[in-house]
């Protein structure tokens, strides 16, 4: 398996579990564990953009980061969510290896492209952790993440 292939079953997976994250946060919460903490649903938001911007940068070679606005329901973003993931596994496999093993432009920087896109995984992932954490305090429940969870065995 190359590695733009193994990137896009990381990909996937990852994404399906971000989803589930995401349906979990309660609608209207504003929690946050602390004053300069973001609330769930603004790192939803977070990562919804950051998915697009990078699949966006990889396929025009500049990364432009002009995230629309918050949503006003979670409901909202998990819409956007699930609409923007439906296609993104085709443009994923349709980048020409060009584009995967070249280079981007990252604010200024030329940067290699492939790894800039793992990096942004593994953002979406910390995010989608951050979220986690706030799940039951929100009063609701953890999904399987990597296996099973105190909610879900």
């Amino acid at each position: 398996m190359d590695e733009k292939s193994l990137f896009l079953d990381f990909w996937t997976n990852e994404s399906r579990t971000t989803r589930n994250v995401i349906a979990r946060i309660p609608e209207g919460s504003d929690y946050r564990p602390d004053p300069k903490s973001r609330t769930a649903h603004e790192i939803a938001w977070q990562i919804v953009c950051e998915e697009r911007m990078i699949i966006e940068a990889l396929e025009s070679g500049k990364v432009e980061w002009a995230p629309p606005p918050l949503p006003a329901t979670t409901k909202e973003v998990l819409a956007a969510y699930e609409d923007q993931s439906t296609g993104m596994a085709q443009r994923w496999k349709a980048l020409p290896a060009s584009r995967w093993d070249g280079s981007l432009d990252f604010f200024g920087t030329e940067r290699p492209a492939s790894p800039m896109a793992w990096s942004f995984l593994f953002d979406i992932v910390h995010h989608r952790g951050q979220i986690t954490t706030y799940l039951r305090p929100m009063g609701s429940t953890v999904p399987q993440i990597y296996g099973p969870s105190g909610d879900e065995p």
